[in-house]
């Protein structure tokens, strides 16, 4: 993997290094014991609980490396007082085309997206979009369904 900053917010940081704790402490030792327990079950090569437990140690190991790749690279978003342009950190209120209705985003690395939440990445296309533009500025956004029009209205 390429060095790359991964920007998270303290509390996202704090999550990562929560599951890295617990996956390296607690589920390692869980994945063990079902393997150690598969094996004394017997025959390995028909023993379905023997290859469930293989299969969540290879997750469980993998996981454990994305997450330290990820801690390793994380770059802490600072609460920004600039309000003039978007940037990591900022909650971006937009209105889509004509409509009225406005929606309101908060720009957010990618590990702790979550657009129910109104929680966008800033690798994402509307992320990406928004991120350097100021308040009255329109942005346009390619979507499957084609261009998308949404226009700054306040940045917090």
């Amino acid at each position: 993997m390429a060095n790359k900053s991964i920007y998270v917010t303290k509390r996202g940081l704090k999550k990562l290094e929560e599951e890295l704790e617990y996956l390296s402490t607690i589920k390692r030792q869980e994945v063990a014991q079902r393997l150690h327990e598969a094996i004394q079950g017997g025959e390995l090569i028909e023993n379905a609980e023997y290859e469930a437990a293989k299969n969540e140690q290879a997750f469980v190991e993998g996981r454990i490396i994305e997450l330290k790749y990820l801690i390793s690279q994380a770059r802490i978003i600072s609460a920004s007082r600039k309000k003039d342009a978007v940037t990591i950190g900022n909650t971006v209120i937009v209105r889509e085309g004509n409509n009225k209705e406005e929606e309101r985003y908060k720009i957010v690395g990618v590990t702790e997206a979550s657009p129910k939440d109104g929680l966008i990445s800033n690798e994402s296309p509307l992320g990406k979009a928004l991120l350097g533009h100021k308040v009255g500025d329109k942005v346009e956004v390619s979507a499957p369904s084609g261009l998308l029009h949404f226009h700054i209205v306040k940045i917090k």
